[in-house]
């Protein structure tokens, strides 16, 4: 019964928590207190309220145009000035954005000899210029550090529209979840895959266990992050397959998609196409991504 009301007053935002079980502290929450600013013209407000997100130091999470202004104030930033200045920077960068997906392709092309991919897409850049990590971005970061169950499930009803239109247009019919090299209590693609229902048919990809478990998020070097990819990922799946989505959390180098695709490709299993979608990539070719 406890444990029944503390849930109840965390989604009302009565309570906030810290830690895991079966250590948790539970407190009041005292909300920052935001009183948005009337002076910005209406399109101003609303494509900020779509597209941005604050996370406070103290693991608050704050929307649209209240976390923005909130992040001015730390910053010492003039509210109206920054809130221009960041929609001529966001303009900038949702004109690489069409119909809800960044195509990554050309930046796959100009990093490797031979590209695997029949196409490579997104649904957000990892960060922009200046204004750091994108909503986006930040959701997926926060949600896998955390392991918080509702974060993960606000990313989720993110993402699965964008992922159900992608199979849709292009007529997928298998799925593969690149799995994690990190070992976490909850794995986000696990309950991703879950949560999404979906109808396909879905391909097997097995992350080889070495002795020393080593993320290509601290490998630096392109080269480095290739032989990782080659020798940490296997396909383990010789059915047939028509056209294939293959998911990802974030591009970083692109290895891990392209060698993925590489071993389908040589197993001979794929008779379509095969095509990556990441949650978010680098803006700046395939520069690594090293906090996800």
């Amino acid at each position: 019964g406890v444990r029944k009301q503390l849930l109840a007053m965390l989604k009302q935002g009565i309570l906030s928590k810290r830690g895991h079980p079966p250590l948790v502290y539970y407190q009041i929450k005292t909300p920052t207190i935001i009183t948005p600013s009337n002076s910005l013209p209406k399109n101003v407000v609303d494509l900020i309220d779509n597209n941005y997100l604050y996370i406070t130091p103290i693991g608050e999470k704050l929307d649209g145009i209240v976390g923005f202004e909130s992040w001015c104030k730390k910053m010492g930033l003039p509210m109206e000035k920054t809130a221009r200045e960041y929609i001529v920077i966001l303009k900038k960068f949702l004109r690489y954005k069409k119909q809800g997906f960044i195509n990554g392709l050309p930046k796959l092309k100009n990093t490797y000899n031979q590209v695997f991919l029949d196409n490579l897409y997104y649904l957000d850049f990892y960060s922009i210029d200046r204004f750091g990590k994108t909503k986006l971005g930040q959701l997926l970061l926060y949600a896998k550090q955390s392991q918080e169950i509702v974060l993960i499930q606000e990313l989720i009803d993110a993402l699965a529209p964008a992922i159900e239109k992608l199979i849709k247009q292009k007529n997928i019919t298998s799925v593969g979840f690149i799995p994690p090299t990190v070992k976490r209590q909850i794995q986000f693609m696990a309950v991703l895959r879950k949560r999404l229902q979906l109808k396909t048919r879905f391909i097997k990809i097995q992350k080889i266990k070495s002795e020393v478990a080593v993320p290509q998020k601290s490998l630096g070097k392109l080269a480095d992050r290739i032989e990782n990819a080659k020798h940490s990922i296997v396909v383990k799946d010789d059915s047939k397959h028509t056209n294939i989505l293959l998911i990802d959390d974030a591009v970083g180098s692109g290895a891990t998609l392209n060698e993925t695709a590489r071993q389908i490709r040589e197993k001979g299993i794929c008779s379509g196409k095969i095509i990556g979608l990441a949650i978010v990539g680098s803006f700046k070719g395939f520069d690594v991504i090293s906090e996800v």
